[in-house]
């Protein structure tokens, strides 16, 4: 396992956080704001919390609005993600994360899929484009 691992900057931020991966989409809306859990029930982290942890996940799906909203609730209660891995980050997930200042990146090394897991612990420099196993 490498020591860092090199990403593209969405939007800036430092932050140190446990990984959470999911294999399915991201509605922020479908969030509860109280707890940062999910309320999704098709989705593969139903009732589990994204409050401080560092998002992993493959795409964003829903409105502009629905996903500002979402980011917004969720930042307003404290219970929003720490940071967001994200493999395809479109227009209106990455305007959301620059406009709420919550630090985003995409273009992960590869070999970060394989060598990381759920619970693991990282520093992630957004501004620099790089994670780190701490």
């Amino acid at each position: 396992m490498k020591k860092q691992y090199d990403c593209h900057k969405i939007s800036g931020g430092k932050v140190t956080g446990q990984l959470l991966f999911s294999d399915d989409g991201m509605c922020f809306y479908l969030i509860e704001p109280k707890d940062g859990k999910i309320i999704e029930k098709e989705h593969c982290l139903y009732q589990k919390s994204v409050a401080g942890k560092i998002l992993v996940f493959p795409y964003g799906k829903g409105s502009s609005v629905v996903q500002a909203d979402g980011m917004y609730q969720l930042k307003m209660t404290g219970m929003n993600p720490a940071a967001m891995i994200v493999v395809n980050a479109d227009t209106t997930l990455a305007a959301s994360a620059i406009i709420l200042d919550a630090p985003m990146v995409n273009k992960m090394d590869d070999d970060f899929y394989k060598d990381f897991h759920d619970g693991d612990m990282v520093e992630l420099d957004a501004d620099n484009g790089i994670l780190r196993k701490i």
